[in-house]
């Protein structure tokens, strides 16, 4: 295995992280996300490659003895491997739309598990990682790397358990409800736990001699587990997008921090861009909510919308209603139809009999666009994802801030299960949605929304724009009511 050297293994990483980086430029935009895609998969592959040519060079340079050991190392790597990647395969393969975000967090919660694991064992055995000679103490440059590299893993672990919890929905525990979960002193608390977590991972990096502070830092591990619990109880279910967003973040600092201590160029490069990357898509999400960046990086946010819907019953008030055929005549007889995908569309899955919809009124001379809310959905770019599986055609698909002028000129706006992300109360300065960027579907001149019901959105609060006097609700199933309108249209 000579036929590999450090200059080829270098080479080789570096050409990985061209292609991860393009991999990111691909997926900026839904034209080219599946280049993207293919650019990070051949990344993937040359850093797995060259990762276990890597192993085999050691392993031919050392002893026998330790050859041995070493055999038995890779064969439960590729044991790992095999059993992993067989799981993960299975599961995205089955998996449906309106589950990825959960399959997302699951995934950042293995990032963050996996960032913990590895450092255990480097504590446990530096030399095995080249860190430091067999009897040696660690290096206190390793140690703070180690230190951060752990905490940020736990957190991002136990943190991305919650949020698969909470996105998923089908679990009574209470932590894992989609409403926020609060008590008296929680930040202070959270604020002790962070202060007494530092100290023991300083007393950890302080610690000198052969043998490494086990105790300060297993301590120091255990907390930061409770602090990514306690950091996403208390944000509802209507911010999950952003925490989805933050977690993805989270989870690349910490395979950079481990990158660190492995002296591993190709991880400390893939770390960071996912953390770089996760944390300007968290900004991004957090103006288009409305919220404070830092509060998202604090887990300080997130309750008070959802505690200001739950609070005594709801007012009846008259609504227009009207069935799928009055929809299609308002539609089929207008010259512009603007739709608003929502979660509703993705859990009726009804984005392909959507697409034909569109097909049908286009084919009667009707203008059709969709517009996207940067948080519509589970998680960011839910929608963009759900109309590509569909096949919808990219130039039909706009941003919020690219359409957002255009609905006071548009003669239909089509809301399918969307709710908060159109709600004008975000314009009263009273209401605890107050400045969140809305798409503004209510300034069309008719307005149709299909919903299962009047329930609110994961905000809480009851959405005026169904009350409006140019509203009509067709109530039902997304895929059923969609495929009467196509009959209608017909």
């Amino acid at each position: 295995m000579n036929f590999i050297s450090m200059n080829l293994v270098t080479m080789l990483y570096l050409i990985a992280s061209v292609c991860f980086i393009q991999a990111l430029k691909g997926l900026s935009s839904p034209a080219t996300a599946r280049q993207g895609n293919a650019f990070g998969m051949t990344g993937m592959a040359i850093a797995f490659v060259t990762t276990i040519a890597l192993i085999l060079k050691l392993q031919s340079e050392a002893t026998a003895a330790v050859a041995a050991g070493g055999g038995l190392g890779l064969g439960r790597v590729a044991l790992g491997v095999i059993i992993g990647g067989g799981i993960g395969a299975v599961l995205a393969k089955k998996v449906e739309m309106t589950k990825m975000p959960e399959l997302v967090a699951a995934m950042h919660s293995l990032i963050g598990l996996a960032a913990v694991c590895i450092a255990v064992a480097a504590v446990s055995e530096p030399h095995a990682f080249g860190i430091a000679a067999l009897g040696e103490a660690l290096p206190t440059g390793n140690r703070i790397e180690l230190f951060i590299g752990t905490f940020v893993g736990a957190i991002t672990f136990s943190g991305s358990v919650i949020a698969f919890g909470k996105l998923s929905g089908k679990y009574k525990f209470r932590l894992f409800q989609g409403a926020p979960v609060s008590f008296p002193g929680q930040h202070l608390l959270n604020l002790i736990l962070a202060i007494v977590m530092v100290g023991l991972g300083l007393t950890f990096v302080a610690a000198g001699g052969t043998e490494p502070a086990w105790l300060p830092f297993l301590l120091m591990t255990a907390i930061a587990f409770v602090l990514g619990v306690l950091i996403i109880i208390p944000i509802g279910g209507a911010d999950m997008p952003v925490v989805v967003s933050m977690l993805n973040s989270y989870s690349g600092w910490a395979a950079a921090g481990i990158g660190f201590s492995l002296n591993n160029s190709m991880l400390i490069i893939a770390g960071s861009l996912v953390g770089s990357s996760g944390a300007i898509l968290s900004y991004i999400m957090c103006k288009a909510m409305n919220r404070s960046f830092f509060n998202v990086i604090l887990g300080g946010f997130g309750g008070a919308p959802a505690e200001a819907g739950a609070g005594g019953a709801k007012e009846q008030r008259p609504v227009k209603s009207g069935s799928a055929d009055d929809a299609s005549f308002i539609m089929a007889n207008a010259e512009s139809v603007i739709i608003v995908p929502g979660y509703g569309l993705a859990v009726a899955r009804a984005q392909h009999s959507l697409k034909e919809l569109v097909e049908k009124l286009t084919h009667k001379g009707v203008t059709v666009k969709y517009a996207i809310h940067p948080v519509a959905g589970r998680m960011p770019g839910h929608m963009n994802v759900l109309l590509a599986e569909a096949e919808v055609p990219y130039d039909q698909v706009f941003e919020m801030e690219d359409i957002n002028g255009e609905f006071g000129q548009t003669d239909v706006v089509l809301i399918l299960g969307a709710n908060d992300v159109v709600n004008p109360a975000a314009k009263d300065p009273k209401s605890p949605i107050a400045g969140m960027p809305i798409l503004e579907a209510y300034k069309a001149k008719s307005i149709i929304v299909n919903k299962r019901s009047m329930a609110s959105g994961y905000a809480g609060l009851d959405n005026e724009l169904f009350y409006q006097a140019n509203t009509m609700m067709v109530f039902g199933d997304a895929k059923k009511v969609i495929e009467d309108m196509v009959k209608a249209v017909e």
